[in-house]
């Protein structure tokens, strides 16, 4: 045989004898096609002649064959009752950012919670104020936190009080302007001291007629912003104040913070109002003077040689201040316990005089029932 020949017979047994590489998957052979007539339909396949659409019948609709097309979903949330609504999280952000906004547009005065104190990079601090949620910045420039420098005044660098009393303030409920907004952000700017200017404004400047809404010896409402062992510091319209453990209550109280708290509202009556200036205004007010006095009622109950429970509420120079669990307030000069009492002891006590005048019973500590430790 030639060799020609040979070399083509190998090629064709080597094409019939490879295999795909996949064996899962067909070889594909090619056929010869064979030419149709047109004309005689009788030449073609039997199966293709069963799957023509009929004449008379309409060809099908390509949408017809596919896979349905989905509707969305409404907008709207399906609620239990018909006549009721479902508040989302982000639609609840949505109107609080729409009444900032026509707050910053009205200049209308917003109630907010003092929750935290920043400090940037800067070293300038931020008070972080919360309406309703949202955040809001106020520079402590403008948290109206005025103090009086001079010798009398010397407690130390002015931006450490003045960080010192924002501290004391966390958690109280504050007015403020809306100065500025960022709608990409969702950042507020706000101004506490405009609001007290424009509240100063309303409530104790005089009407048209002379008159003013806080004046003297008018009952009103405030807001405790900061309370110390024997002081409570509160704010009126726009006005700070601070009242004195004596005159909180009639009761000699022994640490106020047991009795009132940053952020509650309580009322008090006015005692005196001195204006200067808007800028410029000073109150004077008190708290017992609303609450009844039951001091002489109670000092009744004491009797001559009797002795009562009560609780070291105070002691200077020797001095021990007993608040009776009767409700009358005594004075120790003596103790007869080889203890010495202290703060917060409970202790009984033994009347040897009634002062009237002061409403006092003058006595004696008997023994310490239980130390405060």
């Amino acid at each position: 045989m030639p060799k020609k020949k040979i070399e083509e017979t190998n090629v064709n047994e080597e094409l019939l004898t490879e295999q795909p590489e996949n064996p899962s998957e067909p070889v594909s052979v090619q056929e010869t096609e064979t030419p149709v007539n047109p004309t005689t339909p009788a030449e073609e396949p039997a199966e293709a002649l069963e799957n023509a659409p009929s004449p008379s019948a309409p060809a099908p609709s390509p949408a017809a064959s596919s896979t349905p097309v989905r509707k969305s979903a409404p907008t709207s949330i399906l609620t239990l009752n018909a006549d009721t609504e479902v508040e989302t999280q982000e639609s609840r952000e949505d109107t609080i950012w729409h009444e900032l906004q026509n707050a910053y547009r009205t200049r209308k005065i917003l109630v907010g919670t003092l929750g935290g104190i920043e400090k940037l990079e800067g070293g300038n601090t931020i008070a972080i104020v919360y309406y309703k949620g949202m955040r809001v910045v106020i520079p402590l420039t403008e948290m109206m936190i005025n103090l009086i420098v001079d010798d009398a005044h010397d407690y130390g660098e002015l931006f450490q009080r003045q960080n010192k009393i924002l501290g004391n303030m966390l958690g109280c409920e504050i007015d403020f302007l809306v100065k500025g907004l960022d709608n990409s952000t969702r950042s507020v700017v706000a101004s506490r001291k405009d609001a007290m200017y424009k509240k100063r404004q309303i409530f104790y400047l005089p009407d048209a007629n002379g008159n003013s809404r806080v004046c003297e010896d008018r009952v009103v409402q405030a807001r405790v912003i900061a309370v110390a062992e024997k002081v409570v510091r509160v704010e009126i319209f726009g006005v700070e104040c601070s009242i004195l453990a004596r005159d909180l209550s009639w009761d000699w109280l022994g640490d106020a913070t047991e009795h009132f708290h940053v952020g509650e509202h309580i009322l008090v009556r006015i005692l005196s109002v001195k204006i200067d200036s808007l800028e410029d205004i000073k109150v004077k007010a008190d708290v017992k003077s609303v609450n009844g006095n039951s001091s002489k009622e109670n000092l009744s109950k004491c009797k001559v040689q009797g002795k009562y429970a009560g609780v070291v509420t105070d002691i200077h120079k020797g001095t021990v201040f007993v608040r009776l669990h009767i409700g009358v307030n005594a004075v120790a000069h003596s103790c007869y316990d080889d203890r010495l009492p202290g703060k917060k002891d409970e202790v009984s006590f033994v009347v040897t005089r009634i002062d009237e005048d002061r409403n006092v019973a003058v006595g004696l500590i008997s023994r310490i029932i239980k130390q405060n430790i």
